[in-house]
């Protein structure tokens, strides 16, 4: 297996943790030392672990009984033990009967200490285009 698809497979299994409400997978993926931007949260920087454990503990996305995702537009930048993944994700899940779509773009920079990788900072934006339109 390659480098690359050792970060991918990594990956997958950090967001599965995340979707399937896993907390002792997300905090083996996870460093204690993490910062995360998510714009549909609160418009500030969140550091640590506590949060995401309250979201995964009472069900973040609400009881969903079936989802997938899908990331699109995958791009890996490595630089010796640092990972930078980027794509959009497109949550599909279903809830109460109805499929539901959910899309923003992340980027996820990842560590590896000796020979496993961490997730150390999350970035999310919108997947629209911005309201703001220069003069």
């Amino acid at each position: 297996m390659t480098v690359e698809q050792e970060i991918w497979d990594f990956l997958d299994r950090h967001l599965h943790s995340i979707f399937n409400r896993d907390a002792e997978t997300y905090a083996a993926t996870t460093s204690p030392e993490l910062s995360l931007y998510e714009w549909f949260v609160v418009p500030h920087r969140q550091d640590g672990l506590d949060f995401h454990f309250f979201m995964i503990e009472h069900g973040w996305a609400g009881e969903m009984s079936d989802f997938r995702y899908d990331l699109l537009e995958k791009r890996l930048q490595r630089y010796d033990q640092t990972a930078i993944v980027s794509y959009t994700i497109m949550l599909t899940y279903l809830r109460d009967g109805e499929i539901h779509h959910r899309t923003h773009n992340e980027s996820r920079v990842l560590v590896n200490y000796e020979g496993y990788w961490q997730v150390v900072h999350v970035h999310k934006s919108p997947g629209w285009q911005s309201p703001y339109q220069p003069h």
